[in-house]
């Protein structure tokens, strides 16, 4: 809305600049009935994308669940051997290709124009384009369990179980076929990323300037551009050697199934830091604002982004440790894995440091954050540990992997996501999510995580490898497997709790002030999502930006860098 005291003393200047206005309101307003389908605003397609990605979540967990439950005894047969390998396979995909990865690029197509004061991303079709791709890969994979299609040759689809079609049947078609569509969404978020921090920054916000959010989403965006396309080369010799029987991954005929292992592990390991950073980019947000000061050590944060993002992609084979690597091989990666925990470290550290120095405010955001940290730690121990070839040797393949695995994905992507869900929830739907039923879920989740996969390690250690479908009775499994199975429903619990506050009407929350939070970023400076003239989400007024700036309330222009609400002690420069 344009203040009456800044209109033009001419009417036909008064005129024009209304009609501006309504030819502008229009473009940006949101198609209603069957159009709806084709906004391709960043604030629709960013909800669309989490709403379709923790969906998603909730699926896989539930095949999580009955993975657990067939293990819970000793010669089970709740579900069948083949049964089994598909929801242990499709539970790994989900998780990996249709979550964790899509879940980050939702909310940074959500959030990030608002955070650079920009009405949208600058390809707003090509981030709707890759949602469509993202749905339909999705839904063409995840389906196939319910026809007894889906993929049974784990997430890692390894040859040669999964090249001959006699083996794994049409399910690694599947595979191959949905993955397919979700690699060209994620190169699609990428591109958009990085075009939107580089090319829409308001004036004055310099790129040593920018959040935190915006370094690592830029660091993230340039690993998936350099991580995807050896995944995409793999499937797409993995399909001719299916389709066409072309010999690439069989020893027989001069192929080498170790070389699929390298194009996919060096994408698969640079994707859990393409999962971690932008969870430590949620926590770079939430910390600073509950600590009551400026992130201590900005410029060591975003170097050690940047460092972990190179390194990440100079460890891979340290998946590979027991298929008969060279010793010079062995050597390198073992300390390149090592040499990850460094830069890794220092941000654990400055989000310390941040918390020691200032006066920290235990809001449900916090405490997630404050889990996610404490269960990321234990994980980082446990890399290091993997890290080193011998160790590895004995537990490769075994449960102990397994706990490594989701203590490093729960606690450096899990709780970090849940933290930024409370933090942005008002900022996205302009009312607050329950403190009481978000403790709640708290405790639920982070306890019965623990209870879950602590034991795991202990099964590891006592030889229990991974992807079996029952064992016997007189291993010493049994009851650390039961306890499992107990802590995966209590943590069910949790998330359940968590989705009943989120869907509960909206008369059954508080509503949010303008910035509830005191947080001193740019997209907090907006008005209320509810109120009148508002564009329905992300609290944003097309009209209220013009090209870095923005009109405050009492109608003073101000340059959009500059114009956010600083808690005490804060500044824009360090926040």
């Amino acid at each position: 809305m344009t203040n009456p005291s800044d209109m033009p003393d001419d009417p036909r200047d008064r005129a024009r600049m209304d009609a501006e206005a309504d030819r502008l309101r229009k473009a940006w307003e949101t198609p209603r009935g069957w159009r709806y389908w084709s906004a391709v605003n960043n604030t629709e397609i960013g909800v669309w994308y989490t709403v379709t990605a923790f969906v998603f979540f909730l699926f896989a967990g539930v095949l999580a669940l009955l993975v657990r439950t067939q293990l819970a005894v000793p010669d089970n047969d709740f579900v069948s051997a083949g049964l089994y390998n598909q929801l242990f396979t499709l539970h790994g995909t989900m998780m990996m290709f249709l979550f964790a990865v899509p879940i980050f690029e939702a909310v940074a197509i959500l959030i990030l124009p608002q955070m650079l004061g920009a009405r949208d991303l600058p390809f707003p079709r090509l981030s709707a384009f890759g949602y469509w791709c993202f749905l339909i890969g999705g839904v063409f994979v995840g389906g196939s369990i319910f026809f007894n299609a889906a993929p049974d040759g784990g997430w890692f689809m390894y040859p040669p179980l999964t090249t001959d079609p006699e083996l794994s049947g049409i399910g690694a078609d599947i595979w191959m076929l949905g993955l397919s569509f979700i690699e060209v969404a994620s190169i699609a978020a990428a591109v958009e990323l990085i075009v939107g921090v580089l090319k829409c920054r308001p004036p004055g916000m310099r790129i040593n300037l920018m959040p935190l959010y915006c370094w690592y989403m830029l660091i993230v965006a340039g690993m998936i551009l350099f991580a995807f396309p050896p995944l995409i080369a793999g499937d797409i010799l993995f399909e001719m050697e299916r389709l066409l029987d072309w010999p690439f991954f069989d020893p027989a005929r001069g192929g080498d199934p170790i070389l699929w292992q390298h194009l996919f592990w060096i994408f698969g390991h640079p994707e859990v830091y393409i999962v971690f950073l932008p969870a430590i980019a949620l926590l770079a947000m939430i910390v600073p604002t509950f600590a009551q000061r400026p992130i201590v050590g900005y410029g060591w944060i975003v170097l050690a982004a940047v460092g972990t993002g190179f390194l990440s992609f100079g460890l891979w084979a340290h998946h590979m440790f027991t298929t008969g690597l060279p010793a010079i091989s062995l050597g390198f990666f073992s300390a390149a894995s090592e040499a990850v925990a460094i830069p890794t470290g220092v941000q654990i550290f400055v989000f310390i440091a941040t918390l020691l120095a200032g006066r920290v405010i235990f809001s449900v955001p916090m405490l997630y954050a404050t889990g996610a940290l404490a269960i990321f730690v234990f994980g980082g121990l446990t890399g290091v540990m993997v890290a080193i070839a011998p160790f590895d040797w004995q537990v490769h393949d075994s449960h102990f992997v397994v706990a490594h695995l989701h203590y490093t994905l729960i606690g450096g992507m899990f709780f970090p996501l849940i933290a930024g869900l409370y933090y942005f929830y008002p900022f996205v739907r302009g009312y607050m999510l329950s403190a009481r039923l978000g403790k709640w879920a708290f405790w639920l989740m982070f306890s019965g995580f623990n209870i879950a996969f602590l034991p795991m390690h202990f099964t590891g250690l006592r030889g229990m490898p991974r992807r079996v479908f029952t064992y016997p009775d007189n291993l010493g499994w049994d009851w650390l497997n039961l306890v499992s199975t107990i802590g995966a429903y209590i943590m069910a619990a949790g998330v359940l709790v968590l989705c009943f506050d989120i869907f509960r009407p909206k008369k059954a929350h508080e509503r949010a002030g303008r910035n509830p939070w005191n947080a001193g970023t740019l997209e907090w400076v907006a008005g209320d999502p509810e109120e009148p003239g508002a564009s329905a989400p992300c609290r944003r007024s097309p009209a209220a930006i013009r090209c870095g700036t923005r009109r405050t309330s009492s109608g003073t222009s101000t340059r959009a860098a500059t114009s956010c609400p600083m808690p005490r002690r804060a500044s824009a420069r360090r926040w």
